[in-house]
């Protein structure tokens, strides 16, 4: 990345796995993980502009992170002076469930304004990643249970509709995350939204034991569901759980399967998910906030 300098600001924030997806009833609920998202953004001279690179992956769409930087500029009434330049990179897989869109936009958004050197709500920098992740068309229901778990860290549960945080804990007791990642990507927009609407009152009753404090039983519920509705396998999540897991289940619309253990199954559990092809990641429940860097 370029050298720090006035008018650039930096930021990080971080991915999160899914307990309950939000599309069937607009009720969600999310647990942040230490996987991260860094942004860079330097402010230019030329308003409307919007210079873009992912660096994680050259071939993405930037519509998201043009979409973030303008938003926030919008907001602070400041779209007419400036322009930006900006660069993410990230160790967090692209449009497979792990909240990649979400993680960019809280790092866009939060690094525009220590560009600026303005300071503005918390939930106000998660709305306007949000209404960036609409307009760029890379969510349903605005995926604000994905967003604020991202940006706050531990276990949030939403009203995606009323943009309205339901439950916020951290998690007590360590637990470890491992990711199976195929290579193959699923962009959210490309799903088959009546099949996982279908699945209303299933992603209810998840909801209901995630708020009730059971949310390993409502992480592997979701995920079951949702590999229903999507046609995906669950061979993979029946052999975690064999295998010791605390929960398991795909993570947004997949492709990804999140598994939570205790430390001393991981071993067993990761042999388990070396069988399927894919990639296998070792992460950690993260309870700490997204923050400017510079």
């Amino acid at each position: 990345m370029k050298a720090m300098g006035p008018g650039v600001g930096a930021a990080i924030s971080h991915g999160a796995v899914t307990v309950v997806n939000a599309i069937p009833t607009g009720k969600g609920a999310a647990i942040g993980i230490a996987l991260w998202t860094r942004a860079q953004v330097e402010l230019t001279e030329t308003p409307g502009s919007y210079e873009c690179v992912i660096k994680s992956d050259l071939s993405e769409n930037v519509t998201l992170a043009r979409s973030a930087v303008e938003k926030t500029l919008q907001y602070l009434k400041l779209e007419k002076k400036y322009g930006a330049s900006v660069t993410t990179e990230s160790n967090i897989p692209i449009a497979r469930g792990l909240k990649s869109s979400s993680a960019a936009a809280n790092a866009i958004v939060l690094a525009t304004t220590a560009a600026l050197g303005k300071k503005i709500p918390k939930l106000r920098i998660v709305n306007l990643g949000v209404d960036a992740a609409l307009d760029a068309g890379v969510t349903v229901t605005g995926a604000f249970d994905d967003a604020c778990a991202s940006f706050f860290g531990g276990l949030i549960a939403t009203n995606n509709f009323r943009r309205r945080i339901v439950r916020k804990t951290k998690l007590r007791g360590k637990v470890a995350v491992l990711l199976h990642v195929p290579p193959h990507k699923l962009y959210t927009k490309d799903i088959d939204l009546a099949s996982m609407r279908a699945i209303a009152p299933l992603a209810e009753s998840a909801y209901r034991e995630a708020l009730r404090g059971d949310v390993w039983a409502a992480l592997t519920m979701n995920g079951l569901a949702c590999s229903a509705a999507l046609g995906y396998d669950t061979s993979i999540v029946n052999e975690a759980l064999k295998a010791g897991a605390l929960a398991a289940g795909i993570s947004g619309t997949g492709p990804a399967v999140s598994v939570l253990a205790r430390e001393e199954k991981i071993e067993s559990i990761r042999k388990v998910l070396e069988s399927f092809e894919g990639e296998i990641i070792q992460s950690e429940i993260n309870c700490k906030e997204a923050k400017a860097t510079i």
